[in-house]
């Protein structure tokens, strides 16, 4: 069984945990270590044989033109990450639609294919923002990978479902939801999608809940992000709280995603949606309350 292995392709210095501190006018000033970052993902995955999904920010597309065209003609493929790294519920529809828009032309322009997918900065499609759904139809989208089934400070949506699932937008359309993975422990929904979660708990506590959700045959999503294989990355002087989400562990997490690839298969999540019968999840679209 094939599990999915995903990366959000931004800098460290455009995080929501480093926004405190940095505004997005002062991007433009900052070196960008980005695109190292990335062909170190890329020649790990190649390393291993292994084909994943990137979502790629619009504003290191528009930078960086040359990482995106590397990412496809590894044989990746490439979704959306929007443009501008906004949490979405901050912004007005006609703003995240420019920029939805944008982006994704930006990313079909440089690889030559139609980009299918798409991830919001920091999950933040929520029940503040589920207009955004229909915006994400409207622009083409066939998936989205926004919306974790978990109660946090900034981003989920408690109690929706766990697995695959067609939402029907306000406007009438469906759009395929493949939701971050998240395992019960103890009558508790616990994330384990990776990302920070990778960083904080133990490898071992990680690979057995892997191995958990592997033995009742259903596949993980994972993700990560570039800047978090990256110890050396300058320091950015914020609150604590954000010194731990950020910073926990760096120095740990490339040696644990060569564990995971060597102990688990992963591919793409067009594979994935390759596996499903969309047509039987056509037929129960989940509509959300806002």
């Amino acid at each position: 069984m094939q599990n999915i292995m995903t990366v959000d392709v931004e800098d460290y210095f455009q995080v929501a945990a480093l926004a405190q501190s940095i505004n997005t006018d002062q991007w433009d000033t900052i070196p960008t270590r980005v695109v190292d970052n990335t062909t170190r993902l890329l020649d790990l995955f190649d390393q291993h044989q292994v084909k994943v999904t990137h979502f790629v920010l619009g504003w290191v597309a528009d930078k960086h033109p040359e990482i995106v065209r590397e990412i496809h003609s590894r044989g990746h493929e490439v979704a959306s990450h929007g443009y501008s790294h906004q949490l979405i519920y901050q912004q007005s529809p006609d703003v995240f639609r420019q920029e939805t828009l944008r982006s994704k032309s930006l990313l079909e322009d440089i690889i030559g294919a139609p980009v299918k997918g798409y991830r919001a900065a920091s999950y933040s499609i929520t029940k503040r923002s589920l207009w955004a759904l229909d915006i994400l139809s409207e622009a083409g989208f066939t998936y989205d990978s926004s919306i974790f089934p978990i109660v946090h400070d900034r981003y989920g949506i408690a109690n929706s479902p766990r697995q695959p699932y067609y939402i029907e937008c306000q406007n009438g359309a469906q759009l395929l939801e493949l939701p971050l993975s998240t395992e019960s422990v103890f009558n508790q929904t616990i994330p384990i999608a990776g990302g920070g979660y990778f960083r904080l708990y133990p490898y071992w506590f990680t690979r057995w809940l892997y191995k958990r959700r592997v033995k009742k045959q259903q596949p993980f999503i994972f993700y990560l992000h570039p800047w978090e294989i990256d110890h050396q990355q300058p320091k950015v002087e914020v609150s604590w709280f954000s010194k731990f989400r950020h910073y926990n562990n760096l120095d740990k997490c490339e040696q644990r995603l060569q564990q995971l690839l060597q102990e688990f298969k992963f591919g793409a999540m067009t594979d994935y949606i390759a596996t499903l019968d969309l047509n039987a999840l056509a037929q129960q679209p989940i509509k959300f309350e806002s």
